[in-house]
């Protein structure tokens, strides 16, 4: 059985990809449009999505870049960022592929941006990371929505992904 790590990180794989593909249907001047989310634009948004996430693998592992602001842009374009958040996907399914039981109960000692220390059970740092990651995809959603309808705006529904990957699956009648 798929185990719940490796199911949220199959499924935010799955929903990153189609927000890229609905987002390369905007012009460029959607793309970077400040509509009032917290990063502004469809396209500061997603670079805080693959800030962050570097952010908490660097935390997490010890390896990999970690920027040093949530507001960095690390990608200027689109297909710059789209190639970059396709291998921390993969980074992040490969990474939580790895995990038992007593790791994901074992405390995960970090320091946040300010440099106060925490520690934590690393269950509870990747219900964090993949509720995060939702959080933000919600609000690049709504902003691609705004710009493109919600006719062609695609559906984000965990339950979706599940059907779709068989996950769940229709009873015969």
């Amino acid at each position: 059985m798929i185990s719940r790590y490796q199911n949220l990180a199959a499924y935010s794989r799955w929903a990153n990809r189609r927000l890229y593909v609905a987002a390369a249907a905007l012009s460029d001047t959607q793309y970077r449009a400040d509509r009032g989310a917290f990063f502004g634009s469809v396209h500061g948004t997603l670079n805080h999505l693959l800030v962050t996430d570097r952010i908490w693998m660097r935390r997490i592992t010890g390896m990999g870049e970690a920027p040093d602001r949530l507001d960095a842009i690390l990608f200027d374009t689109l297909p710059e960022l789209e190639t970059a958040r396709y291998l921390e996907d993969v980074r992040i399914v490969d990474f939580v592929g790895t995990l038992s039981g007593w790791v994901l109960r074992a405390d995960l000692h970090y320091s946040n941006s300010s440099g106060q220390k925490f520690h934590q059970p690393l269950a509870n740092v990747l219900d964090h990371l993949f509720n995060h990651q939702t959080h933000h995809r919600g609000q690049v959603h709504c902003l691609l929505s705004g710009f493109l309808g919600n006719a062609a705006t695609p559906s984000l529904d965990l339950i979706q992904f599940q059907r779709e990957t068989g996950l769940a699956r229709t009873e015969a009648t």
